[in-house]
Formats: structure tokens, sequence, C-alpha cells
């Protein structure tokens, strides 16, 4: 039987969920699939009698290495329905991850790209590991962060900081994100698990209910509605693959060469 793509242990002792993305030979990359699998595993969470805390982690080397690109390449037309059902899975399970009481922990290793870093600054806490890569990744391919990318990375580090990921394609060790408040902690390999289940420990057996009511106050505080903002990071992204920015970002990043932008 074929594995999933996102696996969910809940524990009723303590309360504490753990989704983790699984396919480890993509860097968990997301794909239309593991899209899907993400919202199910969700959804699925409703129905977890005693839930206290999520964690959100990555099955292998990485936590998710972006989008998978190649179910972008071709036509314009063809990336917009890849890019358009990934989001009409993911975008879903955000806001529904962010109307529920319980915390969400993104445990972090590996790298966090594009989508994967959208997703783990979409979490309450980070905590990563000292060998953890943080990057926007977006630029690379000429397109623009979704999944709510653009309005956690404006939210948690400020709107001059996420430029200076953008435009100068900027990677940050786990020592330069804790610097910048992008992230809560990180740790060394072999201290990692330890940091990691103290922090989730200490959230699970907090106020859950004023944790959930805490999140949509400040939610509700960054102006925009986070609903709304995800249709439009949709909308701006499928603006984008009908550039030539974009067509050669794609065929750039599968080619595994630099790519040749002419902003246009």
């Amino acid at each position: 039987m074929a594995e999933k793509l996102v696996t969910t242990h809940f524990d009723p002792d303590t309360g504490v969920a753990t989704l983790t993305f699984n396919r480890p030979e993509a860097l968990n990359a997301i794909n239309v699939p593991l899209a899907n699998a993400f919202l199910a595993a969700v959804q699925g969470l409703e129905d977890a009698h005693g839930l206290r805390c999520v964690v959100l982690t990555g099955e292998g080397r990485a936590f998710m290495a972006g989008g998978d690109i190649a179910s972008m390449a071709g036509s314009p037309e063809q990336a917009g329905r890849a890019i358009g059902a990934i989001l009409d899975a993911v975008n879903p399970a955000i806001l529904l991850l962010r109307s529920m009481d319980a915390p969400v922990i993104a445990a972090v290793r590996g790298v966090a790209a594009g989508a994967g870093l959208s997703l783990a600054l979409m979490s309450d806490v980070i905590v990563a590991r000292e060998d953890t890569k943080f990057l926007v990744a977006y630029n690379g391919i000429g397109a623009v962060p979704d999944c709510g990318g653009s309005w956690f990375l404006a939210h948690r580090i400020g709107a001059g900081r996420a430029a200076e990921l953008m435009l100068l394609g900027r990677t940050l060790s786990a020592a330069e994100a804790k610097g910048w408040g992008m992230i809560t902690d990180y740790a060394p390999e072999d201290s990692y698990e330890k940091l990691l289940a103290s922090i989730t420990r200490k959230i699970a057996s907090g106020p859950t209910r004023a944790f959930g009511a805490f999140r949509r106050l400040t939610d509700r505080a960054n102006g925009d509605q986070l609903a709304d903002h995800l249709e439009a990071e949709r909308a701006a992204f499928l603006d984008m693959t009908r550039t030539e920015d974009f067509a050669e970002g794609v065929a750039a990043f599968l080619a595994k060469r630099a790519a040749r932008f002419q902003g246009r």
C-alpha cells in the first residue's frame, strides 16, 4: 500500500497532534496530491477531542523545499491549473488551522523554502534545527509568494526585511532567522528534539482557548483579512505565470542553471 503523503499522529494524553509531510524523496515539495492530503489531515483534526497543540514537520531531510516546480512547466494555462489546484487545498487548510484554538508549531529542519517557508511562517511558533536554511525562493522562478507567505513574512519580520529576502534572494541560517524574529528558537541536532519537546509540552499544557482567541485577535489587528489576502496572492501568482520571466525561471530551475530574467 502506498505511503500516506501526510501522516497524522494524535496523542490523547497530551492533546498533541503531529502532521508530517511525507514525500521525502522530493524533499516534501508540495504537489496537488500532497496539498489534498494536507487539507484532509487538517480537516481530520476537527474530530480530535482534546486537541491542545498541532506540530507540523517533514519526513526525511527537509521540512519542505517549496512547490513541485516540474508541475508548473509548460503553458501558462497548465501552470495555472497546477497552482490553482494546490491552492484550492492549501489555502482552506491554512484558514482552518488559523481558526482553531490549538496553537501550531512548525518543527523545521533541513530547508524551508517557497511554500515550505510560507507554511512554517503560518505557524504560531517555529522551532528549527541549527542547520536549517530559510529562503523565499519564489524570486528564482519569477513568481510571488503564495500559501500566505507575503502576509506572514510582512507581519512577522516587517516589509523591509521581507523585501530583502525577496529582492536579494537571501538565504537565512537558523541563527539569522532567530535574530530577525522569524523563528522562535533553534538548537543543534543533538539537543533539537529536547528543545522541541519542551516547547511543545509547555504550549500544550497552556490555556488553549485563550491561545486561540489571542491568535484571532492578532490576525484581526493586522488589518487585511487573511482569506482575502490568500486570494490576492493567488491572483498575483497566476498573473506571473503569464510572464516570460516565469517561463524562464521554471525552465532554469528544471535545467539547474541560473535564470536570465528580462523583466517581461
